[in-house]
């Protein structure tokens, strides 16, 4: 079970998007694309700058849409988002100190998808480092300590969750000594979540609630990005292009987190468009094919935009 609920309106709608991609773009698989589509109705319960406990926030109901929506996916830099929240979360608990260098880290992760600043924050948050080859014994206590991350998010008992694994770095060439080892010899050990638990931790830090009121809005601020095209040009690397902010209207505002390898090309994105309410949108892609398509993810937000504009608070649920 979700943590939305499935909505007759969004499903005919969510539907159309799929469909309408699938013919724009013939070779991507019905397997190939995932997707979760949630809605705010009024009262907005998210982006509120923490004035809704937990307990509040939980019980405002949302309704989503979900394509494949649990199906495991390798999901390149969006995994960075899992590693964003647990270091808030040891923050809060005084389990880490902040340090200048660790900041620096955090903020180069999310803002420009740095995997060496990534190398660094899943060291601090697991007490581990990458190396040569380790015996038996110390290997089996350095697996146990870098999977505390896993461990973390299965503490919260959230349905989506339970399938996830996000205990290994992300990297430009690949994992070397004690890094290969951990992913196995068929690398069945690598990270793998889904767009339904992508978008419940995007829902929890955009509504408040992940780690601390305080955190989620300093994670907010990490995950927002410009859209003037000024912006654009000064970063290449600036996550909008080529995924899904790049389909939004110039008015928009965007917080996000993308994602893309040789095989996959993902992105994970609350939006607010001024007159529309606002939506939570998580799309997965795989396949060489649709990882080298710079206009596949743009496409489907311009879709979701337009369906937006369809979408009435008043079939919100009663």
């Amino acid at each position: 079970m979700a943590f939305f609920h499935p909505d007759p309106q969004l499903q005919t709608l969510g539907t159309g998007i799929i469909e309408a991609t699938r013919t724009q773009f013939p070779a991507l698989g019905a397997h190939q694309i995932a997707m979760t589509w949630v809605i705010y109705d009024p009262p907005i319960s998210v982006n509120t700058g923490g004035a809704l406990t937990p307990e509040e926030f939980w019980k405002y109901p949302v309704r989503g849409f979900e394509y494949r929506g649990i199906e495991r996916i390798y999901p390149a830099c969006v995994v960075k988002l899992f590693y964003l929240v647990a270091l808030y979360e040891w923050l809060e608990k005084g389990m880490l100190q902040i340090s200048p260098e660790l900041e620096r880290a955090v903020k180069d992760m999310i803002v420009d998808s740095s995997n060496d600043a990534t190398s660094l924050v899943v060291d601090v948050l697991t007490g581990t480092t990458s190396g040569p080859e380790l015996s038996p014994g110390p290997f089996e206590t350095w697996k146990s300590q870098r999977n505390i991350v896993n461990r973390y998010f299965q503490s919260l008992n959230w349905p989506e969750l339970e399938s996830v694994n996000v205990n290994q770095k992300t990297w430009c060439d690949g994992a070397y000594g004690r890094e290969r080892a951990f992913l196995g010899e068929l690398m069945e050990n690598r990270n793998m979540i889904t767009t339904n638990a992508t978008a419940r931790l995007l829902h929890s830090i955009v509504g408040g609630v992940a780690a601390s009121s305080q955190a989620s809005q300093a994670m907010m601020q990490l995950l927002r990005r410009r859209l003037d095209p000024a912006a654009l040009r000064e970063d290449p690397e600036n996550q909008v292009a080529r995924f899904l902010g790049e389909g939004l209207p110039p008015d928009a505002q965007l917080w996000s987190k993308a994602g893309w390898t040789s095989q996959v090309r993902h992105d994970a994105a609350y939006v607010e468009i001024p007159d529309l309410q606002p939506y939570l949108l998580v799309v997965f892609t795989e396949g060489k094919a649709q990882s080298q398509n710079q206009i596949i993810l743009p496409f489907i937000s311009q879709k979701v935009v337009e369906a937006m504009q369809k979408l009435s608070p008043s079939s919100s649920l009663p």
